[in-house]
Formats: structure tokens, C-alpha cells, sequence
């Protein structure tokens, strides 16, 4: 199944940068690995904010949301999920 995604990403103003940097080394590593794995495979960054839009393709809504929970900056989110079907004008 395909969704969009859009994570919105407010790391708190008082987090230490040392903390804060550790957080992102290990949210790159998770999702380059989802990436790998094929569970991940369109990431965008929206100009001038901190936030994507991305799609994964997973099994499930519950695939989906452990894919997500699992991601480091998670408490430091706000999500929108749209699930996607495919167009009847696609050609592909």
C-alpha cells in the first residue's frame, strides 16, 4: 500500500545541540535502512522548512505506523498520512 506523508519536524528550542545531533545521525540511519529496504522510496524536502513529504510503501496501516513510530525525531513530529490509490489516468 502507498501513502504520502508529511512530517513536520519542531525539535524543542531547549534540547541541547548534542542531543539534538545525536537524534538526527540516528533518524538519517533508520531511514536511509527503510530506504534500502524499499519500505521508503521517495523523500522530498520542502524548501525552506523542516519538514517532508514522502511516500513509503508498506503492507499495511499498522505496517505504516511502526515505520513511523520507529523513527527517532517521532515525539518531535506532526504527521499527515493520506493513503493513495492508483489514478484511472495513469499510464502507469
Amino acid at each position: 500500500m502507498l501513502y504520502l506523508v508529511h512530517m513536520i519536524v519542531e525539535i524543542p528550542s531547549t534540547m541541547p545541540a548534542e542531543e539534538a545531533a545525536r537524534i538526527k545521525a540516528e533518524e538519517k540511519a533508520y531511514s536511509q535502512r527503510l530506504q534500502q529496504e524499499g519500505q521508503w522510496p521517495h523523500l522530498w524536502r520542502v524548501v525552506g522548512e523542516y519538514a517532508n513529504y514522502s511516500v513509503f510503501d508498506v503492507e499495511s496501516n499498522d505496517a505504516l505506523h511502526e515505520a513511523l513510530s520507529q523513527l527517532p525525531l517521532f515525539p518531535y513530529m506532526k504527521i499527515t498520512v493520506t493513503p493513495l490509490a492508483k489514478h484511472p489516468s495513469s499510464i502507469r
